[in-house]
């Protein structure tokens, strides 16, 4: 890993760039779209919905509508078809909006390729709602992303195809996915491909100076590379050995807290954590009861609304595919008619 970590380097810097250059397309094509969001009811939200958020002073009370109310006033009671037509637009908003924060690792994650391809499956959605049915929002999100793709299409190619080269030549030094090899095999099988990226990359002057790093980053590491094949069983590094204690700190963190986590926890969940909680089941049985069904309800429902924005952040890409064609589906059985 050391030694595909700094073979990767000026990839993930061109990546990098690349990912700041495709940002910075989206949002000027398609920001203030994007950017649009439905205001939250204010308050504090819990996860149970078991406690009511507190109510800010000089608030006047909230007076319930009847049926009769809703039913006087359009404006505020939507039809159904609106209120899911908005959802999928919201959805679909809020996936490019998490997709332009994505950041990247060595030596494989890499985030503006990732980027890119996410957001070309976004496209691609789109093309199949506007193909059953005409919507100018979509329209725009569609004509937006398309621009933005086709200005990074070439700096895209050119990385993700180092990026193969790069997880090719892991794939070669795995023993776990190759027959079992001896050093010389190893070394010998590693240097043809390397001769083969070489003859790829001779026309191509960018392509050429990953491959002159990657190239040279072998040479420094192969007098250390190989000789561990030759002897079964023995770990080739001691990461082996550190990933247990790494192992270790991550149920830690997982269950006393990590960087971060906290203000991910409350921004996506609420903070439920802040507000002081009855110390027994007994006291807790007490504290529901004195809580009107209606803003029990409420609160729940508010409390799903807020999760509901987090739906489609997910870095997985089988996970965001089957989302797409959930939204897809959806927007179809909206539009049973349309063409």
């Amino acid at each position: 890993m050391h030694y595909l970590g700094n073979a990767a380097e000026p990839v993930a810097e061109t990546d990098e760039a690349m990912k700041v250059d495709l940002r910075q397309r989206v949002r000027a094509e398609i920001g203030e779209l994007i950017r649009r969001e439905k205001v939250e009811q204010t308050g504090v939200l819990t996860v149970t919905g078991s406690l009511p958020s507190p109510i800010a002073p000089n608030t006047p009370a909230k007076t319930p509508q009847t049926p009769a109310a809703h039913a006087a006033s359009p404006v505020s009671s939507p039809t159904t078809l609106e209120r899911e037509s908005e959802t999928i637009r919201q959805d679909l908003c809020r996936r490019i909006r998490y997709l332009l924060t994505l950041k990247g690792r060595l030596p494989f994650r890499l985030a503006g390729v990732e980027m890119f391809e996410r957001l070309r499956e976004v496209r691609d959605c789109l093309d199949h709602l506007l193909t059953r049915h005409p919507d100018p929002q979509l329209l725009q999100l569609r004509q937006g992303l398309q621009v933005a793709l086709e200005t990074t299409q070439a700096e895209y190619d050119l990385v993700h195809q180092a990026a193969g080269w790069l997880e090719h030549i892991a794939f070669i030094l795995d023993p776990q996915k190759n027959p079992i090899r001896s050093g010389d095999e190893v070394k010998k099988e590693l240097f043809a491909y390397l001769e083969q990226i070489h003859i790829q990359s001779q026309d191509q002057p960018r392509l050429n100076t990953f491959y002159q790093t990657i190239q040279r980053t072998t040479d420094s590491y192969a007098p250390g590379l190989f000789h561990t094949y030759d002897i079964p069983g023995l770990p080739r590094t001691n990461n082996a050995r550190e990933s247990e204690f790494r192992d270790l700190n991550r149920r830690l963190l997982s269950t006393t807290g990590q960087k971060g986590l906290t203000k991910r926890l409350i921004q996506r969940e609420g903070a439920w954590e802040l507000i002081p909680r009855p110390a027994s089941l007994e006291a807790t049985v007490k504290a529901i009861s004195h809580i009107s069904t209606e803003d029990f309800q409420d609160e729940r429902q508010r409390v799903r609304e807020h999760r509901n924005r987090f739906r489609l952040h997910t870095r997985s890409g089988k996970q965001s595919r089957s989302q797409l064609k959930r939204l897809e589906q959806r927007w179809a059985n909206l539009y049973p008619n349309s063409s």
